[in-house]
């Protein structure tokens, strides 16, 4: 059985990396993304994309150096036409607002590439209960399919897993 795909969104880059927070709910996104990382990452097939590479190399150069670090060997989405056309559509039909232009050429190289999930620590344009019944129907009206947007909690595995 073929693998299933996952491309990694920055958020999940960035949790790995960082040092450790004081702040309850952010070590626990940690601790949950490193567990992921230790033990699921390995029962995917992993994508990444230059967006993600830009975005991890931003702020501290310690910090950067670490996210790219973590990121040496996951292939990289191409941006095609298809994948700029996608992300204008989502920002257009309002899925997105125009300032997350990178989440949502996250959304559209997930989709355009059909990945079966995409991974993700960002609430506030991802992983929006209220944003995705958009997000499917603007990918739909467009023909492509929807990656199963998702944190690393919710990609640890069936039972059959552990």
């Amino acid at each position: 059985m073929d693998k299933k795909t996952v491309h990694i969104e920055t958020s999940i880059i960035s949790y790995l990396t960082a040092r450790p927070s004081n702040n309850l709910l952010s070590a626990a996104w940690q601790k949950v993304t490193s567990d992921w990382w230790d033990t699921q990452k390995n029962r995917f097939e992993l994508f990444a994309s230059d967006v993600v590479i830009e975005e991890a190399g931003r702020g501290d150069d310690l910090m950067a150096g670490r996210r790219l670090e973590a990121l040496i060997g996951i292939p990289l989405l191409a941006i095609t036409d298809e994948v700029v056309g996608l992300s204008e559509s989502l920002i257009q039909a309002g899925a997105l607002p125009p300032k997350a232009l990178g989440d949502s050429l996250h959304i559209a190289l997930s989709a355009v590439h059909e990945i079966d999930y995409l991974l993700t620590w960002n609430y506030r344009h991802i992983d929006n209960a209220e944003a995705k019944p958009l997000i499917r129907k603007v990918c739909a009206e467009k023909g492509y399919g929807y990656p199963e947007i998702c944190t690393p909690q919710e990609l640890m595995g069936g039972v059959e897993n552990g």
